[in-house]
């Protein structure tokens, strides 16, 4: 996986981006030695999202199977999101 600064020009951002759509590398953006960011394949991204819903389907299949899991009030959920 390559690996990129966000103080680099603004031409290596270029050249990261021209070798994820070309040859569908994955490029890691580091700023002050700490990895932020990564630029990847919009298909990488797709399969993540998939992934995650899968997961989400599980999670909700696994809470309606439990007689335990008992539902949470709404107005609870918009108090607990600041939303109330």
């Amino acid at each position: 996986m390559a690996r990129s600064a966000t103080h680099k020009r603004p031409e290596t951002f270029s050249h990261s981006l021209t070798r994820v759509v070309t040859k569908r590398e994955r490029v890691v953006v580091h700023r002050r030695g700490k990895a932020v960011a990564a630029l990847i394949p919009l298909e990488d991204l797709a399969l993540l999202e998939e992934l995650e819903d899968r997961a989400d389907v599980q999670e909700a299949e696994r809470r309606l199977a439990d007689p335990n899991d008992k539902a949470i009030p709404y107005e609870q959920v918009r108090q607990e999101l600041g939303l109330a």
